[in-house]
């Protein structure tokens, strides 16, 4: 199975791949300045690495409520999987953004904002949680166990 994690925003798409290995890995974002141009490019994504499943962001409020932006990321999710046939998940995603950025160097940051690094880089955050929930890694013995 493919999966693709989708960082959706206003100004870029962060994406990330992963499969039932359980490994995401950040992509390219989408960076196009006009929407629909992104979005075309995010269908043309999708067809050509032939996903079978869609994991979107969804950030919730700090007190797990749906505000705005939560509600743009349904919209976007339903659309989604109307244009596209395939399931959508929406993925908690809170702080991902800051836990994307957290990795890397300060004097770097707003140049990574507006190439998507950070963007992808959340993706494959929000990716690797589900997965992580998906396909479960298998506990290694511990050393008494073995025998």
């Amino acid at each position: 199975m493919r999966f693709l994690g989708i960082d959706p925003g206003t100004k870029r798409i962060g994406l990330a791949s992963g499969d039932e290995l359980g490994l995401a890995s950040p992509l390219p974002a989408l960076t196009q300045a006009d929407a629909d141009l992104r979005w075309g490019a995010l269908l043309e994504e999708i067809r050509r690495r032939r996903i079978d499943e869609l994991v979107v962001g969804y950030p919730l409020n700090m007190d797990d409520s749906v505000g705005p932006k939560a509600k743009e990321a349904e919209a976007f999710a339903e659309r989604l999987g109307h244009e596209t046939g395939l399931p959508v998940h929406l993925v908690d995603e809170r702080l991902s953004s800051h836990a994307a950025e957290s990795t890397l160097p300060k004097h770097k940051l707003r140049d990574m904002r507006a190439s998507g690094v950070i963007d992808s880089r959340a993706a494959a955050l929000i990716l690797q949680d589900y997965l992580d929930q998906r396909f479960p890694p298998e506990l290694a013995p511990f050393p008494d166990d073995l025998g």
